[in-house]
């Protein structure tokens, strides 16, 4: 088994307590293991470097180095046939391969569970799977690592983030004077049509006003106070 770090994307308010429900549910079911397998899922290495090829396990249980067996396997991409290059049988053991030579070291370390590897001058023909095989008794689980390595044989260009930031700040600065633009604009236009509605609705009253005449004056004398 072996474990890669993503992140999880944040949960909604309204949902979170239904979310930790459905967690604890998930982790009720789940096996539980107490051996696990830390790698890098996938690696790209420059043709004819060197390269560090990462395996770290954890256990409940303190290795016992007569017990303890590890195994390293390369497997081609379009084959299903594993290779073994390395294993520890009370004691690390490099095998010779016509494939890699003497070009793999086991760079880690025991006392820190570090099973590690180097793979120097890496050719186009060392691309694809590396496994790494973990037995630490009295855990019964067998650990699993599983490295992709791509061979490439030119690195892409370095970003300059600075130029990216600046540019980003930029455009955002952009949009922002954009928006606000448009939201002062709107507002304009809102008040200038509020006051064309307010004329247009004087206009049409003092319209009634004068086509009632007479009886619209007569009945503002008949509120006027009585004289004494």
């Amino acid at each position: 088994m072996h474990f890669t770090l993503q992140e999880r994307n944040k949960t909604w308010m309204p949902a979170i307590n239904l979310s930790i429900v459905g967690l604890v549910v998930y982790i009720m079911a789940w096996p539980v293991s107490s051996m696990d397998v830390l790698v890098h899922n996938q690696i790209n290495v420059l043709n004819g470097t060197m390269v560090r090829i990462q395996c770290i396990f954890t256990s409940c249980y303190k290795m016992d180095v007569n017990k303890f067996a590890m195994n390293w396997t390369y497997q081609e991409n379009t084959n299903e046939t594993e290779e073994m290059f390395m294993t520890y049988k009370k004691g690390m053991m490099p095998l010779r391969t016509d494939r890699f030579s003497d070009r793999v070291q086991f760079v880690g370390n025991l006392e820190k569970n570090d099973l590690s590897i180097t793979l120097s001058d890496v050719q186009l023909s060392d691309e694809g799977v590396y496994n790494c095989y973990v037995r630490n008794p009295p855990d019964r689980i067998q650990g699993h690592g599983i490295i992709n390595m791509f061979v490439v044989t030119e690195l892409p260009p370095p970003r300059d983030s600075t130029i990216a930031v600046a540019i980003g700040a930029s455009v955002g600065g952009a949009l922002a004077l954009l928006i606000l633009s448009m939201v002062v604009v709107k507002c304009i236009r809102r008040h200038k049509k509020q006051e064309l509605i307010s004329d247009e609705q004087k206009m049409e009253e003092e319209g009634k006003l004068d086509a009632e005449g007479g009886p619209e004056e007569g009945t503002k004398k008949a509120f006027l106070p009585e004289d004494v």
